[in-house]
This record gives C-alpha cells, sequence and structure tokens, in this order.
C-alpha cells in the first residue's frame, strides 16, 4: 500500500469518528438527510450521502436521532432530529472530544519542536 493511499485510509478513519458527533450536534432542529449534508460540507466536514444516511439510520435505531416524515412539499422528505438522549450523549461526546482534542495538542506540539517523548 503506498504511503498517499495509506495515508487517506487513515484519515477516513478520524473523519468516520467525527461525524457522528457531528450529525448530533446538527441536528438540534428537524433536518433532512440533503440539507444535512450540505450544511456539514459547508462547516468543512467532507461527507457524501452514501455515507451520511446509513448513519442516519444507525442513529436512529440507537436512539439518538427520531425521524418524521413531511409529505407538504412536491416529494416527500424525512427529517432528522436529536432526541433527548441524543444530546445528552453529544455532551458526552463532546466532553471527550475536548479531553482528547487536549491530549493531541500537546502531543503534537512536543512532536513539532522536535521533544522526544519521556
Amino acid at each position: 500500500m503506498g504511503d498517499k493511499r495509506l495515508t487517506n485510509n487513515l484519515i477516513q478513519e478520524l473523519k468516520r469518528g467525527t461525524l457522528t458527533l457531528s450529525v448530533l450536534l446538527m441536528s438540534g432542529q428537524p433536518t433532512y438527510g440533503y440539507s444535512l449534508v450540505t450544511e456539514l460540507q459547508d462547516a468543512g466536514i467532507d461527507v457524501e450521502q452514501n455515507t451520511l444516511y446509513p448513519l442516519l439510520r444507525r442513529l436512529e435505531s440507537q436512539g439518538l436521532l427520531q425521524s418524521s416524515w413531511d409529505m407538504g412539499d412536491s416529494r416527500p422528505r424525512k427529517y432528522y432530529s436529536v432526541t433527548d438522549i441524543g444530546r445528552k450523549t453529544a455532551v458526552l461526546l463532546g466532553e471527550e472530544w475536548r479531553r482528547i482534542n487536549k491530549v493531541m495538542s500537546e502531543l503534537m506540539s512536543g512532536l513539532m519542536n522536535g521533544e522526544e517523548r519521556k
């Protein structure tokens, strides 16, 4: 496996880990899938529909999101919104994100400054 391919795969793994938290944070108000893809991309999170829709279904089956159909437009849309459990989970994941981010920032700062691990 080439260095570039390996790096791209590892970057994808990192992104996958952040997508769940991103979706929970951005689903405070009811939103439909395509709109969520656009909002995530506008926020700098590159995601494709074929990645997002299975995640939305999984989060719904876990009770973190709920959905409802809107039949008012020319084509029906399924809207997703975060549940109370989803909000609580987002808070806990956010706290863990901050903790991990702090540790990683310290590790990367040491690496960038040429410090050796003690």
